[in-house]
């Protein structure tokens, strides 16, 4: 079973502090009577123009993205009978705290035309002797064929792009050492590649250790990230496409040259390039793998680091597909989805002055109301997209949380901000960013939870 960890006392304080911090705003709203007055009204109307290119994006996602099941359907039926091949590639450096679970996992999937490769990209720690002496026990008479790579220590996107040369699948799937891959994950992400076009489909990533701590904040943020997936699936355009649970038409990242060694998170980079080429990326919400998220802060801010600094790489890369006016662009992409990202960045710079314009507003002039509306429509939003997910059971638990989720959000906006200052500083200095790494405890495969449970 996923191990869920304890809760500890301080986890237990804090959401109880954030309960009374919300219950004190409604009753608030109950007693008190605003007071109008013409300059927060008028700075209010100015906070909702700023904020306008969010919720519009935001309001599009909300309203397509429960028909992306139909839409699915429809697209789904196009599939062929005859599997495609598949080779499922486990990049590796220092993994030797969950490489056999992650092996195992993949040996176990319920497809019947795959290979695995294990890619160790000079690692230091036991992960060579680890996967060396799995091999050795490997039965020659199976039918899934198990290869392993030791190579030295060249970066994550060379050692997946040797691999990729060396593949036999039609379809490339990547996972990362650290995850967890439910048996049908392989034949539901390989149903999205009805299509010819269909270049890359991104798989559905859950927290596996996030019922605890800071897990609880990473599991939130995907499920309601993840969900946005769905409408950025409808209109073909997934360009974050993580490589916990990435797959690919192995011609297209052959025609696309492979992946870029120069920027650091090679998977948002390859996704966005296909679009750019007038591939298709869609999303497979029932294609699960669990990954272990960062148990620290000070790792959790380091993981957003990278992340941040690589998708203004990316952007600085792409940059002619923003607002792209040719016959192939994608216009859901190139006039929504990217200028409204980088936007948010800018919004984030600003984000404590707005903030702090607008809880001043509340309490100058007691309008408690529409702050609580506000985490009201935000707890619908977060209960909405959870009860939405493919596996509602194992993410029941974060309904509990969907009170204050308004709180929680403002946790991570506080550690993308942290980000983006590093990340701007290292891009005007011309600073390069190095893979970080942090403590890992693993997550275990046994007893999944069904997807559809």
């Amino acid at each position: 079973m996923l191990p869920i960890g304890k809760v500890s006392h301080r986890s237990i304080t804090t959401v109880i502090s954030a309960y009374l911090l919300t219950g004190l705003i409604f009753c608030l709203a109950f007693t008190q009577a605003g007071e109008p007055s013409e300059f927060f009204s008028s700075l209010r109307i100015a906070l909702a123009i700023i904020l306008l290119p969010i919720f519009i994006k935001f309001s599009l996602q909300l309203l397509v993205a429960p028909f992306s099941g139909l839409v699915d359907f429809c697209r789904d039926r196009k599939h062929t009978d005859s599997p495609l091949s598949v080779s499922i590639l486990i990049p590796a450096w220092n993994e030797e705290v969950g490489i056999l679970n992650t092996l195992r996992s993949a040996l176990a999937a319920d497809y019947s035309n795959y290979e695995v490769i294990v890619i160790n990209d000079g690692s230091t720690d036991g992960t060579d002797q680890l996967v060396t002496n799995f091999l050795a026990q490997y039965p020659e008479t199976s039918a899934i064929g198990l290869r392993y790579f030791n190579l030295e220590n060249g970066g994550k996107a060379s050692a997946l792009n040797y691999a990729i040369a060396r593949a036999k699948g039609e379809i490339i799937l990547t996972i990362d050492a650290d995850s967890i891959m439910h048996p049908q994950a392989i034949s539901n992400i390989v149903k999205k590649f009805s299509s010819p076009k269909v270049a890359a489909v991104a798989g559905n990533v859950a927290i596996g250790n996030g019922h605890v701590g800071l897990g609880i904040i990473q599991q939130l943020e995907y499920i309601c990230g993840f969900f946005m997936k769905r409408a950025d699936s409808v209109f073909n355009a997934v360009y974050i496409i993580g490589g916990a649970a990435a797959a690919y038409r192995k011609q297209a990242l052959l025609d696309a040259g492979g992946l870029d060694h120069g920027i650091i998170t090679e998977d948002i980079e390859i996704s966005t390039r296909l679009l750019g080429m007038g591939y298709q990326c869609r999303y497979a919400p029932d294609a699960i793998i669990y990954t272990e998220g960062p148990s620290d802060l000070k790792s959790l801010c380091n993981q957003r680091l990278r992340w941040k600094y690589g998708r203004f790489q990316t952007f600085l890369k792409h940059r002619k597909l923003f607002f792209r006016t040719a016959s192939t662009s994608n216009i859901y992409l190139s006039w929504l989805l990217l200028p409204v990202a980088l936007y948010a960045e800018v919004l984030l710079l600003l984000e404590i002055p707005l903030l702090t314009l607008f809880f001043t507003s509340v309490i100058y002039t007691g309008d408690y109301i529409t702050l609580s509306l506000c985490i009201l429509l935000i707890s619908a939003i977060v209960s909405f997209q959870t009860s939405l997910d493919f596996q509602p059971r194992f993410h029941l638990k974060m309904l509990c949380y969907a009170p204050i989720a308004w709180l929680i959000w403002y946790i991570v906006d506080a550690v993308e901000f942290q980000a983006l200052i590093r990340s701007l500083k290292k891009l005007t200095r011309n600073e390069t960013l190095k893979w970080q790494k942090w403590e890992r405890k693993g997550i275990c495969n046994s007893n999944q939870p069904s997807p559809d449970s």
